[in-house]
């Protein structure tokens, strides 16, 4: 059991009693049955990484009592630092796990508030346990969509776009508008832009001056507590280009893909999966299968899969073809490329079918039943930088015995953020299945780091590749000057990117 520093001085007494003082105050602010201390850990986690010390979790209704918490910590010299999650859906990377021992958790899935939404203005202001699946279901049936990712319905907007993650049409961080932010001293600010009660003025992140929202991006500065996301203009009409090559046509397949790119004949991200990953979108066996969708107008979607179509045959680097999937009840695919297709309109499946057909369970039971891990590097997006990937995967399955499933999503003509996921039975972590697949992920990070192929998301085990990696002349040192002139006290947990 985890418990509070041992009273082995008169220091550490002193500090214990602080941290004990400090938690019953939070209780009051709170309320008692949403202070846990002392607790055991915050439980299984999908990627068996080991299980932080934890001193005690608090669960906050609302962004005052967020400050309020925060306030109390700055206050006091204790031995914990603060540590927050939005939903917990960090799944393999960590789950809701701290990067370090000794946090107090300030657990936000209980900020659950829509505050306010503008269909005509395209923005939604949010808290941090605001699902996708509930703001999407808020917008059904009107001119505006969400940009979701193809993770768990029930996971959270604010939290995967302040890490980084994928969404269909863009990477989320560029959803990311305003923030409301507790600082570690307890002060509540906006940042970016905010909708004005008074008059409508548009929405423009950047503002006068420094634009400071990326400062709270994948950052340990302070405590978000709701975000102001876009919302996307729902196309008229929408359709997903399903094709398949064999593994020996990477460089061919992957360069045309890019082609179509560049060229500006796909929407959205364009997702293309090995043959790991494809089994669960009804890929045929032993091929990759990429999806690129199309949207706007009929006639325009009519338009660009036909000559998508007239392309891939033309460039012979596909085995197969398809833009009927959704629309033919008779097709092979017809459920999955419907799902599909409803994701790509900002529609998320409630029932999670895609996710568990690739994770092997529910959300709900995900960290206490499954076993995965992520990598996610960005890989440039070229044939012959996609098919050195692939190789680096296959040197990986060879030397570990575990196979990868890869997914490469292309954020445009230049870049793909290649997701790597290893799934494993859950058993012992240094023995069986799980150990090999925690060195897997060792050996992908120097593998692909060598190649120059950086991660742009961290797992808590590899937090100090963030100082192994290249940056800016003297970015990270510029860095940690702003963390120490924020937070000199070191209130808020320094994450997986400090």
């Amino acid at each position: 059991m985890t418990v509070l520093p041992e009273a082995g001085t008169r220091r550490e007494a002193s500090a214990a009693d602080r941290l004990r003082a400090v938690l019953a105050r939070a209780a009051q602010v709170v309320g008692a049955d949403r202070v846990t201390c002392p607790v055991t850990g915050l439980g299984p986690n999908v990627g068996l990484y080991r299980s932080r010390s934890v001193f005690g979790v608090v669960r906050p209704h609302t962004a005052e009592e967020v400050r309020r918490v925060v306030e109390l910590f700055a206050a006091e010299e204790t031995t914990a630092v603060l540590h927050a999650f939005s939903t917990g859906g960090n799944w393999g990377l960590g789950s809701r796990e701290p990067a370090q021992d000794g946090a107090v958790v300030l657990d936000l899935s209980g900020l659950d508030q829509i505050r306010d939404v503008d269909v005509a203005g395209g923005w939604a202001v949010v808290e941090p346990g605001v699902t996708q699946a509930r703001l999407a279901r808020l917008l059904e049936g009107s001119e505006r969509m969400l940009n979701v990712t193809a993770s768990s319905a029930h996971t959270s907007v604010v939290g995967n776009a302040l890490d980084r993650g994928v969404g269909l049409r863009h990477q989320r961080v560029e959803d990311l508008t305003g923030l409301e932010v507790v600082l570690p001293d307890g002060e509540l600010i906006r940042v970016g832009w905010w909708p004005d009660p008074d008059r409508a003025t548009p929405v423009y992140t950047h503002g006068l001056g420094p634009s400071l929202v990326q400062l709270f991006v994948q950052s340990a500065l302070g405590v978000v507590t709701a975000a102001t996301v876009r919302l996307l203009p729902r196309p008229e009409a929408l359709r997903v280009v399903r094709l398949n090559f064999a593994p020996d046509q990477v460089e061919a397949a992957t360069a045309e893909v890019r082609r179509w790119v560049a060229q500006g004949l796909a929407r959205g991200v364009v997702k293309i999966y090995n043959e790991v990953a494809a089994g669960a979108y009804g890929g045929e066996p032993g091929r990759y299968l990429v999806h690129v969708c199309v949207d706007g107008t009929p006639e325009v979607v009519d338009a660009l899969s036909g000559i998508l179509t007239v392309e891939a045959v033309r460039s012979r680097a596909f085995t197969a073809v398809s833009d009927f999937d959704a629309v033919d009840p008779s097709a092979a695919h017809h459920d999955v490329a419907v799902r599909v297709e409803r994701a790509y309109a900002g529609d998320p499946d409630p029932t999670d079918a895609l996710f568990e057909a690739k994770t092997g369970r529910p959300a709900a039971r995900l960290d206490e039943e499954g076993g995965f891990l992520f990598f996610l590097p960005l890989v440039p997006f070229s044939g012959a930088a996609l098919a050195r990937a692939h190789e680096l995967i296959e040197q990986v399955r060879v030397e570990s015995g575990i196979r990868c499933g890869v997914t490469f999503n292309a954020l445009g003509a230049d870049v793909v953020d290649c997701v790597v996921t290893m799934r494993f039975a859950r058993d012992a972590r240094d023995g069986g299945e799980a150990g090999r697949a925690h060195r897997a992920l060792d050996r992908l990070y120097e593998l692909f780091t060598g190649e120059g192929f950086i991660p742009y998301r961290l797992d808590i085990d590899h937090t100090d590749w963030a100082g192994r990696l290249p940056a800016g002349t003297g970015a990270r040192a510029f860095a940690r000057r702003l963390k120490d002139a924020v937070d000199p006290h070191h209130v808020i947990a320094a994450g997986r990117y400090a």
